[in-house]
């Protein structure tokens, strides 16, 4: 085993009967490893990221594993745990006139809680744009300097730090006409609510990656210490996260959890020093309102007080009111571990990419979207 993980590790190119063989030699391992676990019982492991559900479903991995291994979907698409009153703000932002929102164009067609969407604000005439980065947005101010430019910071401690740098740059230009609605949202704080509910049967969790990368390993060992669950975090690839899966059930035969960084190509024990400073820097911690989670303290992003001339919520007078229930949707059970894509109601019936009820079917980190792109997997 040692040496199939030095050459995942190792970020070396591989070519496609390597990967191959790598994935035939990890799925034998996995047979094997769980085998030595004595419980008849499912093993529920739920990956964290909405880019390994994806990637997942795309390499076919719940097909190739035992049936015993369910794999769930948990808050790890930053679309997706966007409180339905943050899309509804939005989209009241985008009404503002010379105003323009700009935003990434997974956000762009979810529904808010009345049916309406940054979409169908722009057909109306809202001044609605797609950019790649925030960056963009920022150039968008400075080239129309006679117009108000918002742009919409969704994301978790991946992309806030490109947003923190975004609003120092800002601030240095002196570009007064450049805002900032700040969704972000962290991550442990997230799971401490999901878990400490005592509600879940997950055993495992495949941590996301991207966000590791930031924040390090440290951060989710209270998962371990408090609630006994096994922690891999992984990387992206079929064999990356076939490595994480076999880690977690070692983990579970041995009934000694602890996070292993399975991505140390990637992720360091510390994380990155420097991103985690700027976001120190810019932003400070709040409560943020998470679709299926409800309001966590601590676990929004708020933009501090020396770059508040750019902070969109308090210029603006955004208030969020969140709706008592958004009918029919049922992707606040679907990001939190409770039903799969298919057990909703509304899933390719009412809900399809064509017109999507909620927006685990608009992202392309959505579970409803990686279900119904990647049809055909085992219930």
């Amino acid at each position: 085993m040692m040496n199939l993980q030095d050459g995942i590790a190792s970020g070396q190119p591989a070519d496609a009967r390597r990967r191959r063989d790598l994935v035939k030699a990890l799925l034998l391992s996995i047979h094997r490893q769980l085998a030595s676990i004595s419980s008849p019982q499912k093993i529920r492991l739920m990956e964290v990221c909405g880019t390994h559900t994806m990637s997942i479903f795309k390499h076919g991995l719940r097909h190739l594993l035992p049936d015993r291994i369910e794999l769930i979907s948990g808050p790890g698409c930053p679309v997706c745990v966007t409180s339905p009153g943050q899309i509804d703000a939005a989209i009241k932002l985008s009404d503002i006139p010379d105003l323009i929102v700009a935003t990434f164009g997974d956000m762009l067609r979810v529904p808010g809680s009345q049916g309406q969407s940054l979409a169908k604000a722009r057909a109306r005439g809202a001044d609605v744009r797609i950019v790649y980065s925030p960056v963009d947005a920022l150039q968008l101010a400075r080239d129309n300097p006679d117009r108000n430019v918002c742009f919409l910071g969704i994301g978790f401690e991946t992309t806030a730090p490109v947003v923190a740098a975004t609003l120092k740059m800002a601030s240095q230009l002196s570009v007064n006409n450049f805002f900032v609605y700040s969704c972000h949202k962290t991550m442990p704080n997230a799971l401490e609510a999901l878990f400490s509910s005592k509600e879940s049967d997950v055993q495992g969790l495949l941590c996301p990656g991207h966000v590791s990368a930031i924040i390090g390993e440290q951060p989710y060992g209270f998962l371990v210490e408090k609630y006994g669950l096994a922690c891999a975090i992984t990387g992206f690839e079929a064999e990356e996260i076939l490595l994480g899966v076999l880690s977690l059930l070692k983990q579970l035969a041995s009934k000694y959890p602890f996070v292993d960084n399975c991505y140390p190509r990637a992720v360091s024990p510390e994380g990155n020093p420097s991103a985690v400073a700027a976001l120190e820097q810019v932003f400070q911690p709040s409560t943020a309102v998470w679709r299926g989670l409800g309001s966590i303290p601590g676990s929004g992003l708020a933009i501090r007080q020396q770059f508040k001339r750019h902070d969109a919520e308090s210029h603006f007078g955004i208030e969020i009111e969140e709706p008592n229930k958004v009918s029919g949707c049922r992707c606040h059970r679907i990001i939190t571990g409770q039903i799969i894509p298919p057990e909703c109601p509304m899933f390719r019936k009412a809900c399809t990419p064509e017109n999507p009820m909620g927006p685990c079917m608009v992202s392309s980190e959505g579970a409803c979207a990686a279900w119904f792109k990647y049809g055909g997997e085992r219930l």
